[in-house]
């Protein structure tokens, strides 16, 4: 006998059953996607406090290293530095009494202008110049106090113009070459004389202390095996960079410019560094200070920088905006502590 199932029993899910069972289904891949979205959040802001957490490394990193070598001659002594470069008071790299001297936010860093166009320094922000000489030495041959010329155990990178840092174990003198006209793979010599040929140029041949600002001045000749090494002066300050953004930059004196002032050259090293507040350790006193309250800048021994960097994904956070934070870091100048 043929059997029949029920109205009811061949009805299926009513109405409510699908509704219910729709919600609960929307429930689920809500819940899903929270995960989801609460998983990118974490992964977009952990990214973006890595690219922060790296960016203040490599910028601390440099910064630190230029001023724990401030005011070094490349001969590790103590002798007083007879400095022969014209304009010492009136441009920032002639002055190595100076090895590092800074500017708060409202003083003017003759080194770099102050605006907003691409590389200028931004307003409110700490800057702070930076003289040694850089780690690539060459040795002396033969030294010539007449015609202020050394002869070097190897070709010379030098050309007329650079700033070199002469030394030996007991003597340091600072001067700029001003000859050969050109420099070859084979040149080994190089000239210091007096005369208008390069900018700020040399008040005397001699290199001698107490410098003595005549042609032939105080003379001191450096023996076999003394070195050369070329003067680098850094300044490093806030700007603004290509995106419109801000970055740390470095600036390089350009002793071979036709322009008489020597304008730095200025190079971005680590975008997305907002801000630099510096203070400044002195000799003999407990706490750190600001430029503008440090009077002798020779006492300084140590530096204290404070940088605030910003993500690269300026909405990484929860607000929609860049990440921002602080971190501080202090160099001791190697050449100022006992």
């Amino acid at each position: 006998m043929k059997k029949y199932r029920s109205l009811r029993q061949a009805a299926g899910f009513t109405l409510v059953e699908l509704m219910i069972a729709m919600l609960l289904g929307l429930i689920v891949v809500g819940g899903a996607v929270s995960v989801f979205l609460a998983g990118q959040n974490t992964y977009t802001t952990n990214t973006a406090l890595a690219d922060v957490q790296e960016n203040s490394r490599v910028a601390f990193e440099m910064l630190m290293q230029d001023l724990r070598a401030a005011g070094l001659t490349g001969c590790d002594n103590a002798a007083p530095v007879a400095n022969v470069l014209q304009d010492q008071d009136t441009q920032w790299y002639a002055n190595f009494g100076n090895a590092v001297h800074g500017y708060t936010g409202s003083q003017t860093d003759p080194a770099v202008t102050t605006g907003t166009a691409l590389g200028q320094r931004v307003t409110g922000t700490d800057s702070v110049q930076i003289l040694s000489a850089n780690d690539a030495g060459l040795s002396i041959k033969t030294y010539d106090k007449n015609s202020a010329q050394f002869t070097l155990n190897q070709p010379s990178p030098l050309v007329p113009g650079d700033i070199i840092v002469v030394c030996d174990p007991t003597h340091t003198a600072i001067t700029q070459v001003t000859g050969p006209s050109s420099a070859s793979s084979t040149n080994v010599e190089v000239v210091s004389n007096t005369g208008n040929t390069v900018y700020p140029g040399n008040c005397s041949k001699g290199l001698g202390f107490p410098p003595v600002c005549t042609p032939n001045g105080n003379q001191y000749v450096f023996q076999s095996n003394s070195q050369i090494i070329k003067l680098q002066a850094h300044d490093w300050y806030i700007g603004y960079n290509s995106a419109g953004t801000k970055s740390l930059f470095r600036g390089s004196v350009n002793t071979h410019s036709s322009n008489t002032s020597a304008p730095a050259i200025s190079d971005e090293m680590v975008r997305d560094v907002t801000d630099m507040q510096l203070r400044y350790h002195v000799q003999g006193e407990a706490r750190f200070k600001t430029a503008d309250l440090v009077a002798d800048w020779s006492r300084v021994d140590a530096v204290q920088a404070t940088l605030t960097l910003e993500s690269t994904n300026k909405r990484a956070s929860t607000a929609q905006q860049a990440i921002s934070r602080k971190f501080t870091a202090t160099a001791t100048i190697r050449n100022r502590v006992n």
